[in-house]
């Protein structure tokens, strides 16, 4: 029987279809509402073999120059039964490229590198991308480990650190809606330090508000001042962490360790079984990451489904685009410099 694709406009639905298939909190319904509210359009697909829902998919869809029409985008997505994965992802594109007309459908799916699924993948017709937009290598942990596991299992400077913040007088606690803008100000002196670019602060409300107990905000206090903050998203199964930053005073307390450790007991409390750190690169941050556990994990990447004759034009000007931008040139597929943001 073949697959049937229907679209879901019912959030108390999708959240509870996302979640009874292990999905991601990027495939959740408030993640697709914030990226709606700022730029792209979202549209929410169950897939269907008879009456049986065999897999979702949250596709978020940036328009692009004439004649490429748009791009098609799954972050962590799609949730599918096991071993319907790739039918899954072919009723999705088929169902994509027939009522947008995207010039290609664009997968980072939270599966394992190297996995069963990977190989059918190619022989589909799927192609690896280089125009990666959520880091492949990353760090799993295993929330069903015991807390001594856990502990034993990172670096012996991150155990000494965490007990040594513990000790320092600061109230280590979930933040309230009134206190992000004590977090963000402390992300934007974050960013200013270490040279990246953040959204405007309309768009972390959004996260906020959209999101609600998917997505909590834990902060250390010295007093009433926040000195670290981490945000995570999360799913029943999966936690993944959004956004952090620490003032000199946090750095100094190593106030950074006690939060990041009281975030993960949190989300063990909550029943979930995975805590995504969201990307290593060869970082200093990295390297702070990396102590927490002495393993990484490679995720499948970044895989294109081409829909469109059209798609070498694309997957060749998209690497280009950000350049394009600033030299204040025209080029087919500059809309897709957008996609990291």
């Amino acid at each position: 029987m073949s697959l049937s694709v229907t679209p879901c406009l019912d959030r108390a639905l999708w959240d509870a279809g996302v979640n009874a298939l292990s999905g991601h909190p990027q495939q959740l319904w408030g993640w697709g509402q914030t990226k709606a509210d700022h730029g792209w359009s979202v549209e929410r697909v169950e897939v269907r073999d008879g009456g049986a829902t065999v897999g979702s998919a949250q596709v978020l869809l940036r328009k692009l120059p004439f004649p490429l029409r748009s791009l098609a985008y799954i972050p962590r997505g799609p949730q599918a039964e096991k071993g319907r994965e790739v039918d899954v992802l072919d009723a999705v594109a088929a169902h994509v490229s027939s009522v947008h007309g995207s010039v290609a459908l664009s997968i980072e799916p939270d599966w394992e590198a190297g996995s069963a699924v990977e190989a059918r993948l190619a022989s589909a017709g799927w192609k690896r991308s280089a125009n990666t937009i959520l880091i492949g290598r990353t760090l799993i942990l295993d929330l069903t480990q015991s807390t001594e596991d856990l502990l034993a299992g990172m670096s012996k400077k991150h155990r000494q650190y965490i007990r040594k913040s513990g000790r320092e007088a600061l109230d280590y606690r979930r933040v309230v809606r009134g206190e992000l803008p004590a977090c963000l100000a402390v992300y934007r002196q974050t960013a200013e330090r270490a040279g990246f670019g953040i959204h405007e602060d309309s768009y972390y409300f959004d996260i906020f508000d959209n999101l609600g107990e998917a997505s909590p905000v834990y902060a250390a206090f010295s007093g009433t001042e926040v000195v670290a903050f981490l945000w995570l998203s999360a799913s029943d199964a999966t936690s993944f962490e959004l956004y952090g930053g620490m003032t000199e005073e946090g750095e100094r307390l190593r106030a950074n360790y006690a939060l990041k450790w009281f975030a993960i007991e949190e989300m063990k409390r909550r029943g979930i079984t995975r805590y995504d750190f969201n990307g290593l690169l060869n970082d200093g941050v990295s390297k702070f990451k990396m102590g927490w556990a002495g393993h990484e994990d490679q995720l499948m990447g970044t895989w294109d489904k081409a829909l469109s004759p059209l798609y070498p034009v694309f997957a060749s000007a998209l690497p280009l685009a950000k350049t394009a931008v600033r030299g204040g040139r025209v080029l087919v597929g500059a809309a897709a410099a957008r996609l990291r943001r």
